[in-house]
């Protein structure tokens, strides 16, 4: 592999990568630490696995689907228009309520940096988040994916910083939190929230341009990199804080980080929630741009403002937001991938067969999410 390639493939694995080392990675130390960690971390690595599979058989369904197209049109072409109108729904929805959880935690990361200075609460530097984003957001794909890459190499760096900072207040003892029947399924959500990042693929398959056959490793490498990163931060921020800990992880640590490291942790911490809720945004707007031939404008428009007009009709619990998202609307489209997926295959049966214990994974998911939602809402 020579040096262009090699550096499209690098490119290619940090907006796939990057993206999915998001705002989901805040809410894994605080699930973590409502079941303790030796659950939560067979829930990780179960689920961390079977969203590998799903984002390996989807980016098999993007080499045999045209280019400039997105998950809609995948669903239009392998499974007709009934598909199409499932997979547009819950797209468009979980893109939308992931704009929200981004916002809600980097306008508070926000909001701790500069209300000590400036002064303002987390609602002001939340609609600010949401107005930075929506103006960033026309840039193209290759600003966003080199911004990707510094944004998690500053990130991981900021992981070390805390780790020296704050291995004198680590306990072990915080990792074996006893676990609130309540909350037994708590981790299945955000988990497959945290570790989803399908709609990226068809980004990185474009980043990637005549050496598609790269793309099975960029997949591969962009699910490693956000296992090992979601590990260390998990263990290490819930060893500091045990049950104190809140739902956004580093807020209120800095008593224990200091100010200077404490800043510096939220300010890569907004850096990592910005990029990937411009690469999001991105690819809604391309949704709406590509597959619904929507004005251009207008299809910015309905990116930027229409998350931030549910959010101001009270859609801002962080936790309940990623949680319904990730079981229900993801799980639909990890079924639809699964279905797309048998499409594209030769021999239907053995790949049925193979692929059905999935579907009923996801099934499951979707129908607990609901009942706990509708129980506990």
């Amino acid at each position: 592999m020579n040096i262009k390639k090699l550096k499209k493939c690098i490119y290619a694995t940090s907006i796939l990568g990057g993206t999915i080392v998001g705002v989901g990675l805040f809410s894994l130390p605080y699930v973590a630490g409502q079941i303790g960690f030796g659950l939560f971390l067979v829930y990780f690595l179960v689920l961390g696995a079977l969203v590998s599979v799903i984002h390996l058989l989807f980016g098999e369904v993007a080499l045999k689907t045209p280019d400039f197209l997105r998950f809609s049109a995948y669903a239009r072409i392998h499974l007709g228009k009934k598909g199409e109108s499932v997979a547009s729904t819950s797209v468009i929805i979980s893109l939308f309520g992931s704009l929200i959880a981004y916002a809600i935690v980097g306008g508070k990361f926000l909001s701790e940096i500069f209300s000590p200075v400036f002064g303002g609460g987390d609602f002001f530097y939340i609609l600010f988040y949401f107005f930075l984003g929506a103006l960033i957001i026309y840039f193209g794909i290759k600003a966003i994916s080199k911004l990707e890459f510094w944004g998690l190499f500053l990130f991981i760096l900021a992981l070390f910083l805390i780790a020296l900072k704050s291995i004198s207040h680590f306990e072990f003892s915080n990792l074996a939190i006893a676990l609130n029947p309540r909350d037994l399924f708590l981790p299945y959500g955000p988990i497959i929230y945290a570790m989803w990042g399908a709609p990226l693929i068809s980004e990185s398959e474009e980043i990637l341009g005549k050496d598609k056959k790269y793309l099975r490793k960029v997949i591969i490498a962009s699910m490693i990199i956000p296992l090992i990163i979601y590990l260390f931060f998990t263990v290490l921020i819930l060893g500091i804080s045990g049950k104190t800990i809140a739902p956004e992880a580093l807020i209120n640590l800095g008593s224990v980080l200091g100010p200077n490291i404490y800043k510096i942790g939220l300010l890569f911490g907004f850096l990592t929630t910005i990029t990937s809720f411009i690469a999001l945004g991105l690819t809604l707007k391309k949704i709406f741009w590509y597959d619904y031939k929507i004005n251009k404008n207008i299809s910015w428009a309905l990116t930027s403002f229409v998350p931030l007009f549910f959010f101001l009709l009270g859609f801002q619990n962080f936790i309940d937001i990623i949680s319904f998202i990730g079981a229900v609307f993801l799980g639909i489209l990890g079924i639809l991938i699964i279905l797309m997926y048998q499409k594209i295959k030769k021999n239907a049966l053995k790949v049925k067969l193979l692929t059905m214990p999935l579907i009923f994974i996801f099934i499951l998911g979707i129908i607990y999410q609901i009942i706990y939602f509708l129980n506990y809402s």
